[in-house]
C-alpha cells in the first residue's frame, strides 16, 4: 500500500524481489526478535543509510511490528514515512495488538482451508467408493435402496490369471491387474457407465443406474466390444496372452449401499446373477449375451446364435455371441 502521492517507484520495485534474512532489514529484526521495531532516522541505520533505495525515494522513518500467533512469527507489516519522526510508543503498542489480531485471523484462514482440503480429499475418496447422487444421499439418509426395471449388467473375467499370478511376484501381479483394470475404468468413464466392483480379476459394471438411461444396453455392448479389443492392445505391449470372458443380461435390479466400514453400492437380483452365469458359461475371447439383452440389441448389432447351453441354476438357456456392430 502507498499513499497516492507519493512517488516511490523505486523502492517499490527493490522491496518486491528482496529476499530478507532474520535478523537482516527492518522486516528481518521484527521476525528475529519478535516486537516491535521503529527506526526514528533511517540515514543513520545500519541496514540503510544515505546511499539505499528508501533513502533515495526521499523516505526519513520507519516502524515494523510482528504478525504472530502465540509464539509462531507469520509475517511483518511495515510501514515508512517521509519525515524524522521520534518512536511512538502508544502506536507501537496498539500496531501489536493489531498484529496479534491479524495472526489470529491468518491462524483461522490457515485452519479453514485446511479443513477445506480435507473435505474435498474425503470427498473424491468417497466419490471413489459411490457415485455422486448416492453419496449425496447417504449424508442424508441411513438406508439408500432403489428398484431399477431395465438395466444391463456385465461380468468380465481374465481366463486363466489366477494360474498366471502363480508365477509372478504380488508387485508384478497387482501391477498387471492395475494396468488392465484402470483401462477399463477408462472406459467406464467414456460410456458414463457404473463400475459396481472388482472380485479378484473379475470386473462389474453395469448400465442404466443410479440415473436412469434407455440406452443402457447399447451402451454395455459398446463397452464390452472395446473392453475385448483392449485385451488385444494390452498383450501387444507386455507380451502377454491374456484374454477376458464377458457375459451380459438385461433386466430388473435391486440397487444399495451395504455395510458400515468398507461399504460399497452393490446389486441384487435374477439379473445380475444371470449376467454372472453369461460370464462363467462362455468361452474366452467371447461376450455371451442373454435372450433379453439379445432382443434389444439385434437391429444394430451383429449376433451369433450359440443356442441352447444348460445354465446353473436356471436350466437350459438360449444364448448368443456379441461379434460386432452393424
Amino acid at each position: 500500500w502507498t499513499n497516492p502521492e507519493a512517488i516511490v517507484t523505486e523502492f517499490i520495485n527493490i522491496t518486491g524481489i528482496v529476499v530478507l534474512q532474520a535478523g537482516t532489514g527492518l522486516a528481518g529484526r521484527v521476525w528475529e526478535r519478535g516486537y516491535p521495531q521503529w527506526i526514528a532516522d533511517l540515514s543513520g541505520d545500519t541496514d540503510f543509510g544515505l546511499n539505499s533505495s528508501a533513502a533515495r525515494s526521499g523516505l526519513r522513518s520507519a516502524f515494523a511490528f510482528p504478525i504472530q500467533s502465540g509464539n509462531e512469527m507469520l509475517g511483518v507489516m511495515s510501514f515508512f514515512g517521509r519525515e524524522k519522526l521520534p518512536p511512538d510508543e502508544n502506536l507501537l503498542q496498539m500496531m501489536a495488538a493489531m498484529g496479534n489480531q491479524l495472526g489470529q485471523f491468518v491462524k483461522r484462514k490457515q485452519a479453514e482451508a485446511a479443513l477445506k482440503k480435507q473435505q474435498e480429499k474425503s470427498e473424491r475418496l468417497l466419490l471413489n467408493i459411490l457415485p455422486k447422487s448416492i453419496a449425496d444421499r447417504l449424508k442424508e439418509e441411513q438406508t439408500i435402496a432403489d428398484s431399477f426395471d431395465a438395466v444391463t449388467v456385465l461380468f468380465a473375467d481374465l481366463v486363466g490369471f489366477t494360474e498366471m499370478s502363480a508365477h509372478l511376484s504380488p508387485i508384478e501381479v497387482v501391477e498387471q491387474l492395475n494396468g488392465i483394470f484402470s483401462e477399463f475404468d477408462r472406459l467406464t468413464e467414456k460410456y458414463k457407465l457404473e463400475k459396481i466392483k472388482t472380485i479378484g480379476d473379475a470386473y462389474m459394471v453395469v448400465g442404466g443406474l443410479p440415473e436412469v438411461r434407455v440406452d443402457h444396453a447399447e451402451i454395455i455392448a459398446d463397452m464390452a466390444l472395446e473392453m475385448q479389443a483392449a485385451i488385444v492392445n494390452i498383450n501387444k505391449t507386455t507380451q502377454q496372452k491374456f484374454a477376458i470372458r464377458v457375459g451380459i443380461n438385461t433386466g430388473s435390479v435391486v440397487a444399495g449401499v451395504i455395510g458400515t466400514k468398507k461399504f460399497i453400492y452393490d446389486l441384487w437380483g435374477d439379473t445380475v446373477n444371470t449376467a454372472s452365469r453369461m460370464e462363467s458359461h462362455g468361452q474366452p475371447g467371447h461376450i455371451q449375451v442373454t435372450e433379453n439383452t439379445y432382443k434389444i440389441l439385434r437391429d444394430r448389432y451383429k449376433f451369433e446364435e450359440r443356442g441352447l447351453i444348460p445354465v446353473k441354476g436356471k436350466g437350459e438357456m438360449r444364448t448368443f455371441w456379441l461379434v460386432g456392430k452393424t
